[in-house]
């Protein structure tokens, strides 16, 4: 993927990563994470970049830094990469929202870390207005009860925890 190709199965990805090297290697990237979206709010589009370089350099699969860098590339007006990242942050959301229809427990989104939950949230137009740590037949779940941006409506979805809570990522 690193190489530019982007017809990959995202959720193997995901999955994997979790179990491999790199994570077991990663470095706390939470101060860069924290700069590159204070760039890219400040529309400093080659700072923002910069940061987001250093995050996927630790973790390859982290949603915020490919839409960072889609965003600041795009507004660079340099299409090639914007789409790249576009292309991976898409193929990482629905990798997500394949795994289930978050309606559920037995039908939760599988996530490898709680940012994810927010960025999905996000792009789904919900902001999180109240959130449980629940368990059901031997799983982890994060129930997530939120509002529609636009219109103020009211729903609960459901994400399996199982992943980051047996990495230590909760």
């Amino acid at each position: 993927m690193k190489a530019g190709k982007t017809d990959i199965d995202y959720a193997r990805l995901r999955l994997r990563y979790m179990d491999s090297s790199e994570y077991k290697h990663a470095k706390d990237t939470s101060d860069d994470e924290k700069s590159m979206e204070k760039s890219l709010r400040d529309k400093d589009y080659g700072k923002a970049i910069e940061e987001a370089e250093k995050v996927l350099a630790s973790e390859y699969v982290n949603l915020d830094a490919h839409y960072v860098e889609f965003v600041s590339y795009r507004e660079l007006g340099q299409v090639d990469k914007a789409q790249y990242h576009r292309a991976v942050f898409k193929g990482l959301i629905d990798s997500i929202l394949h795994s289930g229809d978050g309606k559920s427990p037995e039908t939760a989104w599988v996530v490898i870390s709680v940012p994810e939950e927010y960025v999905v949230l996000g792009v789904m137009g919900y902001k999180p207005s109240e959130q449980s740590l629940i368990g059901k037949n031997g799983h982890m779940y994060d129930m997530m009860k939120v509002k529609r941006v636009d219109d103020g409506s009211d729903a609960t979805f459901y994400f399996n925890t199982d992943i980051p809570m047996k990495h230590g990522g909760l």
